[in-house]
Order: C-alpha cells, then sequence, then structure tokens
C-alpha cells in the first residue's frame, strides 16, 4: 500500500524513550446503528438528521470562533472509522481507551459522577480512588459538530505505553448528552494539537512529555490501516518514527498556523485534469475525522466527478461495479502528487448479502483567516506514514510509500 509522510516540527529536543501505542479500529457507524437495529432499512430511511448531522457531520458550518479567528473548535467524524488506544491515569492505575486527536489539543474521559447515559456505557474515573489526584474545580465544555460535553479540570499522572506524565491536566467529563458519546467504543479523547487549540487550561499531553523530557524526540508518527485483519491495526509512535513502516523519501510540510496541525496544499486534481483550490489553500491533517473533507462547493462537484449520488441521510453512494473504471483523486503537498485510486477513497459496507460503496469525501465549511480549510482525515492517512515533529517550527513530513 502506498504512503505519505506527514511531518509537523517545532523546538529542538533531546530526551530518553521511545514509545509504541498499538492501535484499534472502530467499527463503521453503519454497522454498529444496523446491529443495534437503529438503520434496519438504510436505503429507505427517511430521517437525515439520524446519520448526517448527529454522527457524520464533522464541523457546524460558521463557526464563530474560526470566525473570528481563534482555532478552538474541535474536529471529528467520532463514528464512521475511529483508531482508538489504551491510557491510564491516577494511582493505582484506572484504564482508559481514547482517540489520539491531531485535530485536538484536550484530555478528557467520563467522571464517576457523570449522569449522562453514555457515562454508563463507559470507564468512568473515580478520583477518591487515587492518591496522586489532584482537584482543580474549574468546569470546561466543549462544542463538536456531533455533540458537546461538559466538565470539570483536574490534575493525576497518566501513562502512555511506557511513558509517565505527573500532573497532567484533563477533564472529567460530568455530563454528554445525545447518542454520539454513547455509541462510540473509547471513552474519551487525547488531542494532539497545538496549546493554542486546547479549551482545557494547561499544557497539553505532549507538551508535557516535552517539558518532562519523557521522549528521544519531539516527534510523534501514525500507522493506521483500513482492514482489522491488519497487524498492527494501526500504531501510534511517541519520541521518533519507525523506517520500517514506509519506504521513499520524507516530505517535509511547514505549518502554517499552530492550532491544528495545518499546512498549504498546492491543488487538487481528479484523473489530473479538474483541479479545485489551484493556487493553493488550507489543509488540516486531522487523525480525529474519517473523511477527507473540503468546502461544500468543491466536495460536490468532486462528488459528480466521481460519480457517487447523494442518499436521503448525506451520504454518497457509487456503484460498487464501476470502482476500477473511476478517476484517481491527487492531492499535491510540497510539490508532491500523493494519488488514491478508488480503491482508497471508496468505503464498502454490507447490507444483509448485498455490499454498499460510500464516497470518502465529505463536505465541511471551515471558515480561517487563512481561507477555507480542507480535512486531510483517515481516508487519506491510511494510505500514507504520517509524522508530527514539534522541532523545526515546520510540520508533516510524507514518505514515498507505506510498508504493510
Amino acid at each position: 500500500m502506498r504512503v505519505v509522510l506527514l511531518v509537523l516540527l517545532i523546538w529542538t529536543w533531546t530526551s530518553s524513550a521511545l514509545v509504541r501505542i498499538p492501535l484499534r479500529r472502530m467499527p463503521s457507524i453503519r454497522t454498529q446503528l444496523r446491529a443495534d437495529g437503529l438503520l434496519p432499512e438504510f436505503l429507505t430511511d427517511h430521517r437525515p438528521d439520524m446519520f448526517n448531522r448527529r454522527y457524520a457531520q464533522c464541523f457546524p458550518p460558521g463557526t464563530p470562533s474560526l470566525r473570528l479567528g481563534r482555532s478552538s473548535e474541535k474536529l471529528y467524524n467520532f463514528m464512521d472509522a475511529q483508531y482508538y488506544g489504551e491510557i491510564t491515569l491516577g494511582t493505582p492505575e484506572q484504564n482508559f481507551s481514547v482517540v489520539f486527536d491531531t485535530g485536538s489539543a484536550d484530555l478528557w474521559v467520563p467522571s464517576s459522577y457523570c449522569v449522562s447515559q453514555a457515562c454508563a456505557l463507559h470507564r468512568r474515573f473515580r478520583a477518591f480512588e487515587s492518591t496522586s489526584f489532584h482537584q482543580d474545580g474549574r468546569m470546561f465544555g466543549i462544542h463538536y459538530g456531533s455533540g458537546h460535553l461538559l466538565g470539570v479540570m483536574a490534575r493525576d499522572t497518566l501513562k502512555v505505553g511506557g511513558l509517565t506524565v505527573l500532573n497532567q491536566e484533563f477533564g472529567e467529563s460530568v455530563y454528554e448528552p445525545g447518542a454520539t458519546f454513547a455509541m462510540a467504543r473509547f471513552d474519551g479523547v487525547l488531542g494532539m494539537g497545538y496549546p493554542s487549540l486546547a479549551e482545557i487550561l494547561g499544557n497539553p499531553v505532549f507538551d508535557n512529555m516535552l517539558a518532562q523530557k519523557t521522549v528521544d524526540e519531539p516527534v510523534f508518527s501514525f500507522y493506521i490501516s483500513r482492514t482489522s485483519s491488519s497487524n498492527p491495526e494501526g500504531e501510534l509512535l511517541l519520541g521518533g518514527t519507525d523506517q520500517a513502516l514506509y519506504t521513499g523519501p520524507i516530505n517535509w510540510l511547514p505549518v502554517t498556523a499552530k492550532g491544528y496541525w495545518q499546512i498549504k496544499m498546492d491543488s487538487v486534481a481528479v484523473q489530473g485534469v479538474s483541479s479545485f483550490c489551484p493556487r493553493g489553500c488550507q489543509a488540516i491533517v486531522d487523525t480525529g475525522t474519517s473523511l477527507i473533507a473540503g468546502p461544500t462547493n468543491d466536495i460536490l462537484s468532486l462528488q459528480q466527478l466521481i460519480g457517487a449520488t447523494p442518499t436521503n441521510i448525506g451520504e454518497f453512494l457509487i456503484d460498487c461495479v464501476r470502482l476500477s473504471s473511476l478517476p484517481h483523486v491527487t492531492f499535491v503537498l510540497g510539490g508532491t502528487e500523493y494519488t488514491l485510486t478508488a480503491e482508497h477513497y471508496i468505503r464498502r459496507e454490507m447490507l444483509g448479502d448485498k455490499e454498499l460503496c460510500f464516497s470518502g469525501f465529505q463536505a465541511v465549511d471551515i471558515v480561517s483567516p487563512e481561507g477555507p480549510l480542507w480535512i486531510l482525515g483517515d481516508v487519506f492517512l491510511t494510505e500514507f506514514y504520517s509524522i508530527f515533529d514539534r522541532g523545526q517550527d515546520q510540520p508533516l513530513p510524507f514518505p514515498g510509500s507505506r510498508q504493510d
């Protein structure tokens, strides 16, 4: 499988550890909804809000905080194909599964005092059982396109892989309304964006790792796979990169705005002809978004070019028989072309004995001071090994091809 390596850079660092965190892939939300009896007749469902807005929309259009130039909103499409791993909090250790998300900067897990159904279905942090717990008392709120949560801030010992982070600020959620978090397979989120993105005051996890000198280098990298049969399904490497997971040169791209891992994208082309943002545009490299997203007008045109047709629940379907004849979609980053075939940008799902093919592109309008933003989510990152380097104030690198 071919791969791109994205590297994001800031600071120069030396230290002592290289840690691997295995990542598991969640099942598709469509599969889970059908298994729960909530989506029995997919193609005849007349409830567009059930999937499109509550579960699939990464980002609400016209977010006020972004109109003001503050990158504080978080980008999520939790339920389609998210990757999560294990951490512990407290003394003695309490285990939690979290999404390692480059599109946010906060760490939060459910609190034992949470009153929502979502918390009852997940592991909850029991502050009164931890001897290293420090109460903060301040409240916080995080608003996602697919839901929101409220909680209180705290500090405690965090362990990620073999690394220990002392006095890590995190949020204990006490209110998680709606079905979004209830259906998630993970307990919380560990943000890996820049500190300016955080809603919870204090250093994000990776910044504390740098400050406490627990990693060899100011670098982390992701390997994620599309199939659950792959071994590993995914891996987060803290403190460096694994050259065995990719081949070819690394294409280093500078970070253009330190909030999200934001880079300049030269253009997007379909079969090398139809081009979007031909004069360049901004893109976010985001492990917390499942699909590839872009401005509505561009994505609707792209859907037409690949032959995708809309359904009554906001999804775009493609005839599976036509996959071999569909055009390639190429993203040009730093002068290097990264091409996705239909096998890469189409998501396959089974409905009984029938296979459905869904487009991996999604319309999301994000206004920023630098112009409309694209999101390079998991559909892109499963094909390219991604490296995030906080060492030299540049962003992601993409290497030539990934080793599977």
